[in-house]
């Protein structure tokens, strides 16, 4: 009986030995303690939430304790998102943990399934229960190109079932639906008994989606571009464009970014240095980090914060550019994040006019951390595909400004008129008319809509990461930062 006992002991004692090795070791729980470390390195408001702190736990095993008591790496990481007590704006609204990195990746230079039709969605009045859509503009070599439905066109159903706030991502985002349409006039939604059918295919969406000289005469040449997504695969695209309005003696520029909810940092940088071109290696815009990444920026690699205007793209192909004083952007609801980036960066150097509506009011950018030694995609964990895209940054001009939390007001307010949304490209199209108007002092401006809808949300809306500003990697050499709690 003593030597059972004394087996019993050992097997005790150890059991408590293993369970105490698991509980110092970081591989206990993977996913979880990634996403710590990581936040805790890079989140942008990482001195603001308590569990981040650098003293919150004394050891490995402190930390493992708290991470085991999460249901999911999910659940952590919401639990982990900055909220400021006085403002919603102020927030965290925008970083994201996602399962499977490869999706991620993909989203971020513009591939995801697709129909190709791009809409808004908007309330229908001003009790905000039903909502309605209307056709921003038609993707080409998609579903809904070889079908009758264009721009202007406006739906009140899917598959028969009215669009509401609550069940809209639903009817949506099934791969195959029908619309159901209506016609629109002065804010009144007339179902008219068509319907186009339609179906979802993965699409890569050149953002160049329109380039032309729009008005020639009386020593004005006006260019306009539609540019939908900050995208790094289609530099060279954009490059060729502002190629063609160079060649074509364009001195007058109505950037349309309307539609455009961000993208790479970087490539905003070489818009930036296209509309321009006489403030080569000049500051554009300044990266504010969390105050131990900026401590160590500003000691050991303070280039690391800045993007300067350019003559070149990462290939070292030369940048064409304008070399303009003025540039009149186009901006709505719908317009984020890098395009917002491109709007008060410029604002330090040229006159910068804004047509439209209030945009987003995103001026924090994120990274893609994987779980790697040093958060890049470098050695990762081949065991799942979490992957995070937190906020780490905020982005300021030449002067130090970056505050437009609730958005950048327009100079000049058209709202979109879902009774004449105008076709895309035309000098007719009423956002386009009023910057055409303004550069020739022609002094007719296009009415304002009888009706204002509310914007709900945008079809880019139901892609995740439709409205991130991102750098393009982790920055490297970081890995001494990493907390290594000692056991």
């Amino acid at each position: 009986m003593k030597k059972i006992s004394t087996i019993l002991t050992l097997l005790l004692v150890s059991a408590f030995a293993l369970q105490s090795c698991d509980d110092m070791d970081d591989n206990a729980v993977p996913v979880n303690d990634f996403i710590w470390k990581g936040l805790n390195l890079y989140y942008y408001w990482q001195p603001d939430v308590p569990d981040l702190s650098d003293n919150r736990f004394g050891n490995q095993g402190e930390l493992n304790a708290y991470l085991q008591g999460f249901s999911s790496p999910e659940a952590l990481f919401n639990s982990l998102k900055y909220v400021d007590p006085t403002s919603t704006a102020k927030s965290d609204r925008f970083s994201v943990l996602v399962s499977d990195y490869n999706v991620l990746e993909a989203a971020l230079q513009g591939v995801a399934k697709s129909n190709g039709v791009e809409y808004g969605l908007v309330y229908t009045d001003e009790t905000q229960t039903s909502i309605f859509g209307y056709v921003r503009y038609i993707l080409p070599d998609t579903d809904a190109s070889t079908k009758d439905i264009q721009r202007g066109d406006i739906f009140y159903a899917v598959d028969g079932v009215g669009l509401t706030p609550d069940n809209y991502r639903n009817l949506l985002g099934s791969d195959t639906y029908t619309l159901n349409l209506a016609d629109y006039t002065d804010g009144t939604i007339t179902p008219n008994g068509e319907s186009v059918t339609l179906t979802k295919t993965q699409y890569a969406e050149d953002p160049v989606y329109f380039s032309d000289v729009v008005y020639n005469e009386g020593g004005k040449t006006i260019g306009y571009l539609m540019y939908n997504g900050f995208y790094s695969p289609y530099d060279a695209e954009l490059n060729s464009a502002f190629g063609n309005l160079a060649a074509q003696g364009v001195n007058e520029l109505v950037l349309d970014l309307r539609y455009n909810g961000g993208g790479s940092v970087r490539t905003a940088t070489y818009l930036a240095s296209m509309i321009t071109g006489q403030f080569n290696g000049q500051l554009f815009a300044k990266e504010q980090w969390n105050p131990k990444l900026q401590s160590y920026f500003e000691d050991n690699n303070p280039g690391a914060l800045t993007n300067n205007f350019t003559s070149s793209l990462s290939d070292n192909t030369s940048i064409n550019h304008l070399n303009l004083t003025r540039v009149y952007i186009l901006a709505t609801g719908s317009t984020a994040s890098a395009s917002e980036l491109v709007i008060n960066c410029l604002k330090s150097y040229v006159d910068v006019v804004v047509i439209g509506t209030t945009t987003i009011g995103k001026n924090v950018g994120s990274v893609t951390l994987y779980d790697s030694p040093d958060f890049t995609k470098n050695d990762v964990d081949p065991s799942h595909r979490y992957a995070m895209q937190p906020i780490v940054l905020k982005i300021v001009n030449k002067n130090g400004f970056g505050e437009y939390e609730e958005g950048i007001e327009p100079t000049i307010e058209m709202p979109e008129d879902y009774d004449n949304l105008g076709v895309i490209g035309s000098p007719d199209e009423p956002l386009l008319a009023t910057a055409i108007n303004q550069i020739t002092a022609a002094g007719r401006m296009p009415q304002q809509p009888h009706k204002q809808h509310r914007l709900f949300k945008g079809s880019k809306n139901l892609q995740p990461f439709s409205e991130e500003m991102f750098i393009e990697e982790a920055p490297k050499g970081l890995d001494h930062l990493i907390k290594n709690l000692s056991e």
